[in-house]
């Protein structure tokens, strides 16, 4: 019984997503209040019917609610992103509201790195997200909807989306084998080839399942956030679903040493070359959605039969993506790149991210649609034309500026041509002796302004990509798939393997008697180490196999969002007790050497804040920003870890191993992590 929805002021809707158990029971609910024989209108008809009320009252009231139960315990969380009102419905009792709040905030998220700065203006967003052909419509809405049921099933089933961090594959040796190959051989080799059509690899990595196996950046490149990343993944993920059932293999291929070094592994003999073909079965989220809201078991037979129907997605076509880069001059969101994701096997995936030829007018819009944010702001602040004085924005060389961009564009778009109607009526407005200059007045004209802008920045990222025209050559990227199918050959089978069995508790039992699980994480890396948690029947490991195995998934679920609750309260320690288990949650910052900081008062938040994370809204950066004013000059590091131990075992001891696992865990001979 699950909702979510995106509708405008108006009561039109936007977007919707529901799964089949919400969408029948409101379909029964309208059917019975309908004439017999008369047909039911269209479901998104039924949804804008049911929501417009809420919609309407949340709009016109003052002091607007964020959430509300009804009398059937279905709760529903809103909030207004500028001009877009998300509300989401829950009415099986599996989400609370947090969880909702966070699945909302994640799809804004997913819709700015698909559109960009459209987003910011509220009218071409809406024209974005709700397309007046229909079919168009259906398959973009279809798209949105695999993307938000791929997040969901990544977060109730992968570690690295419970807590929002990626998760590297421990291998030192082929890691760093790879991120040289990456280096030295493909990125090099496709920065150098003239069929790039004037793109430059920025980024390469390469996925096993959900998890990183190497990352390789140019010199050219920006850091790539955490929050884009696992954005990247949950869109690698939705093109290439992993079907880990179906290439799940033995426990008894996996062979952990108890020692102070690395796990070691066998290297399987080559697999069938049925299954070296970069053509293989693989399912695709743009048919039925693979992820509903059913028993596990009929799913993975429905997952099955999806493999066989569906085409695989056309990889040599690249997506359209947004994602913030740093300069020197400060931070850009938004940016555009073409995403080339190239499938070397079945869960094994190379990404490859390009900075586009154009990728300078993007960062011209930006500043400009900043600037025309700044005098706004200052025309409403202050009166008259004092305010443009006090403003510290030099209005002359804004308008030089983009003047010579208006004159690079050309008249001969569309979009174009009425930018240029409007930035010169701006400056009749603003810069003639005989106009109105700068007071309130020319307010409207600066919302004009930037909506110009964003229609600019839509016509050269949005409308004239949908072809692509420039990208790597079909040629080029198949050579970049057989170099690295090449390279990892002999690995792939154990990569697999590996994935499940990333990290196992084997080597943690012996010097921590009682410990059942735990997950740390180095929050300024935006990374995570933690034992991997196999529910699977066909699969064994420590904590044993099918119930025994999911009971501890969910002790580990429920921790997580508990430890959130008390951290958005103010609370950087957390310890309890829990029937048979002890519960332990740290937060804690160092130094670059690892020197413990003093511990400080964590800002308390309100309930309706945005959920603690990194993929949705950076909480930790935003955090380490706060703690680092009393630390200027010094670079600050944050850690979190989460022990589950049983609870025979004293406390004192517990505490005792909370400190020398965090220890332990960010030793170089260890964890690469860092």
């Amino acid at each position: 019984m699950k909702c979510l929805l995106i509708a405008s002021e108006s009561a039109e809707v936007l977007f919707h997503w529901t799964d089949l158990e919400y969408q029948r029971n409101i379909q029964e609910q309208y059917g019975a209040s309908q004439e017999e024989g008369e047909e039911l209108p269209a479901f998104e008809d039924i949804l804008s019917t049911l929501f417009a009320p809420i919609i309407i009252s949340y709009s016109t009231m003052e002091d607007s609610y964020t959430s509300f139960t009804t009398d059937n315990n279905h709760i529903y969380v809103l909030h207004q992103f500028d001009e877009c009102l998300y509300i989401a419905v829950n009415g099986d009792g599996e989400e609370k509201e947090d969880d909702l709040r966070r699945k909302m905030y994640v799809m804004k998220k997913m819709i700015e790195v698909m559109f960009g700065m459209v987003t910011l203006s509220g009218t071409l967003l809406r024209k974005e997200l709700r397309p007046q052909d229909t079919e168009q419509r259906i398959r973009l809405w279809k798209h949105l909807q695999n993307l938000i049921e791929t997040y969901s099933h990544l977060r109730e089933n992968d570690q690295s989306f419970l807590v929002e961090a990626v998760e590297r594959l421990i291998h030192p040796m082929l890691c760093e084998q790879c991120i040289e190959f990456l280096e030295r051989r493909l990125v090099q080799q496709l920065n150098s080839s003239v069929e790039r059509a004037g793109e430059e690899v920025l980024h390469a990595f390469i996925l096993v399942h959900t998890k990183l196996l190497a990352f390789y950046s140019s010199r050219n490149a920006s850091i790539l956030t955490t929050s884009d990343l696992l954005a990247l993944i949950i869109m690698a993920q939705n093109m290439y679903p992993s079907n880990v059932d179906l290439d799940d293999q033995s426990p008894e291929d996996v062979e952990s040493t108890s020692g102070s070094g690395p796990e070691s592994f066998y290297t399987p003999e080559p697999s069938p070359s049925s299954r070296d073909s970069g053509s293989s079965d693989r399912p695709d989220r743009r048919g039925t959605p693979v992820f509903e809201f059913v028993d596990p078991d009929i799913q993975m037979a429905e997952d099955s039969l999806h493999a066989l129907e569906i085409s695989p997605p056309d990889p040599s076509t690249p997506r359209r993506v947004f994602l913030d880069i740093s300069l020197k001059d400060g931070l850009y969101p938004m940016m555009p790149h073409s995403m080339y994701c190239l499938p070397l096997w079945p869960g094994i995936t190379l990404v490859l991210l390009t900075k586009i030829p154009t990728s300078a007018v993007a960062l011209s819009v930006y500043k400009y649609l900043e600037d025309f944010d700044k005098l706004e702001k200052r025309l409403r602040e202050g009166q008259g034309s004092s305010a443009a004085a006090r403003s510290p924005l030099n209005m002359q060389d804004v308008r030089c500026k983009l003047d010579k961009f208006v004159k690079a564009l050309g008249p001969s778009e569309l979009q174009s041509a009425q930018l240029q109607i409007v930035w010169t009526e701006f400056k009749n407005r603003a810069f003639a002796k005989n106009g109105p200059g700068f007071n309130k007045d020319l307010i409207p004209w600066c919302k004009k302004m930037k909506t110009q802008l964003c229609g600019i920045y839509r016509q050269c990222f949005l409308i004239d990509s949908t072809d692509f025209p420039q990208r790597l050559s079909p040629g080029l990227q198949e050579g970049a798939q057989a170099m690295m199918q090449e390279k990892l050959m002999d690995w792939k089978d154990f990569l697999l393997v590996k994935s499940k069995r990333n990290i196992t508790m084997v080597s943690y039992l012996e010097d921590f008697p009682g410990l059942v699980h735990f997950i740390c994480v180095d929050r300024s890396s935006g990374q995570m180490i933690a034992p991997s948690l196999s529910i699977t029947e066909r699969t064994t490991s420590e904590l044993g196999k099918g119930p025994v195995a999911r009971f501890i998934k969910s002790k580990v679920w429920g921790l997580v969002r508990t430890t959130r609750r008390y951290l958005q309260k103010g609370y950087s320690t957390v310890t309890l007790r829990d029937g048979d288990f002890y519960f332990c949650y740290f937060l804690w910052f160092e130094n670059e050497s690892g020197y413990k900081l003093d511990s400080v008062d964590i800002p308390v938040l309100p309930d309706d804040s945005p959920p603690i994370g990194t993929l949705a809204c950076d909480y930790y950066k935003r955090l380490l920003r706060y703690y680092s004013k009393n630390h200027k000059g010094e670079t600050v590091k944050c850690y979190e870890l989460l022990t589950v131990h049983l609870g025979v075992i004293p406390t004192e001891i517990i505490l005792q191993h909370c400190r020398q696992l965090a220890s332990k865990l960010w030793e170089p001979s260890r964890n690469p992590l860092l």
